[in-house]
Parts: C-alpha cells; structure tokens; sequence
C-alpha cells in the first residue's frame, strides 16, 4: 500500500529538502518505488536530484492548477532509480492561483490518486512556510515527517506546525499523523544540541527517529553536483544516516502492516 509523506517545516534551513532527496534515493536502493515530489517554488530539490528545473515540460505547478496530468510531469532521477515530479519558481504562481478556486487544498490528493498505486513512497518536499502549498501536500499525505535541528528556536516553530497539522486533520484529512521527528545537522558536542534532543524524546517518545543526521560535509556539497549523497559519498556519515533513516521508515511500515486488522 501505497505511503505519502509530507516533509514539512515553515522553519527555513532544516534539512527539509535534503531529508526528502536523500531518503527517496535510500529508499528506492531498497529496491521500493519511490516518488519526490517538489513543492517548493525554490526547486531545490528538482535539482538535488540532478534534474534541471528550468528544462521540463510539466512541473508540479501545472498538475495543481490542472494544465497535466501527475503521469505528464513525472521524470525519471538520472540517479537512484525513483521518479521525481519537478517544481520550480512556477509554483508561486500556483498558489496564487490556488487562492480563487473552490477545493483548492485538495488539487495535489485528486491529481495524485491515478499514479499513488504505482509506488511504495511518495515524498512531498513543502515550502518552508504554512501556505497553501504546504496543506495541499498535508490533504494529500498520511503522515508528516518533520525534520528539526536541535536549537531553542526550533521548538517554537514545532508547535506551529503541529497546531497546523490539527487543523488539517479536523477539515480535510482526518487520518493525517505525526509520522516522525528527525534530528538534523546534529553536533553532540554543543550542549544545547544534546538539550533539545532530550526534550525531544521526553515529549514526542517514540515519534522521534532514531536515526540522528550529523552535520557532514560530503551531505552538504552533494546538492551542488546534482546527486542524493549516495552516489556522491556512500561511505560518508551523512549517507550512512539517510539509509538508516530509510530502514527506520521501513521497520515502521512492517510494524504497521503487521498491526492492521
């Protein structure tokens, strides 16, 4: 069954997108279909991904104001074997437009539902703020998975998000969860670091992975050759944090299955 997940912080600099290119590409070396989808007018992740932004035909702008078709847009990652439906500036646009039309936080889950079934992941990469590209991607997902850097002021802004996620769970998507909390860009040599992890854990218990991702250089220079770090260094710690963060996802979703009725 098909899971989607939204990767969502309005927080800017998180790991957002880094988290959404990096598991997609540990994921799909699990041999499992995965889906990215870019929802942020900035394209990072289009391009993380190896994938110009500028050189598509179809972007994920176009399939939410319903000038493509979900299976239109989508192209394949020159790496790692997962398919990527690309965004680019064309987005802002979008959610302008979006603004006007009757339904409009439910434009990505219709356009989604034809093409869902023929993947094990789909990854939504949100803007870093609350708008209405970000609930569209919230109507659309099962869960939310929040990356978070161990500092006071990302606490703040997870309550924010959380109070967000409420609002969309009682309107449109009652089944949306908290799918998980990841500890980004982590040293544990700052005590502060080491505070809000644990308050982390204290508040949010089994929510929050496992898998922490440490500050790495070879994960920071990866989007500037285009590639998940993988295939960039897959004996660097940061790819060694992401495929351990995608065998947590996986346990979880065996843990689910096993547990249905």
């Amino acid at each position: 069954m098909t899971r989607i997940i939204a990767i969502a912080n309005q927080k800017g600099g998180v790991g957002k997108t880094t988290t959404c290119v990096n598991l997609a590409a540990s994921l799909a070396a699990t041999q499992r279909r995965v889906l990215l989808i870019d929802l942020d007018p900035q394209g990072n992740a289009t391009m993380g991904c190896g994938v110009d932004k500028m050189d598509v035909e179809y972007t994920s702008c176009d399939v939410l104001l319903g000038d493509a078709t979900a299976a239109d847009t989508i192209v394949s990652a020159p790496e790692g074997n997962f398919a990527v439906m690309p965004g680019n500036d064309d987005l802002t646009l979008a959610e302008v437009k979006l603004l006007q039309d009757i339904g409009r936080e439910m434009k990505l889950r219709k356009a989604l539902a034809p093409v869902a079934g023929l993947y094990d992941f789909i990854l939504i990469d949100c803007p870093p703020s609350i708008n209405m590209l970000t609930v569209n991607a919230l109507t659309a997902a099962d869960g939310v998975l929040i990356p978070m850097q161990c500092e006071y002021y990302a606490l703040e802004g997870l309550s924010a998000l959380l109070n967000t996620i409420e609002q969309v769970r009682d309107s449109v998507n009652p089944d949306l969860e908290v799918y998980g909390l990841l500890r980004t860009m982590v040293d544990p040599r700052i005590n502060l670091s080491n505070e809000v992890s644990e308050q982390l854990l204290a508040h949010f218990n089994d929510k929050v992975f496992r898998t922490v991702v440490p500050r790495n250089v070879r994960l920071a220079e990866a989007p500037s050759f285009g590639r998940p770090v993988l295939f960039h260094d897959k004996n660097s710690r940061g790819a060694l944090a992401y495929l351990a963060l995608a065998g947590e996802v996986l346990r979880r979703e065996d843990e689910r299955v096993a547990l249905a009725p």
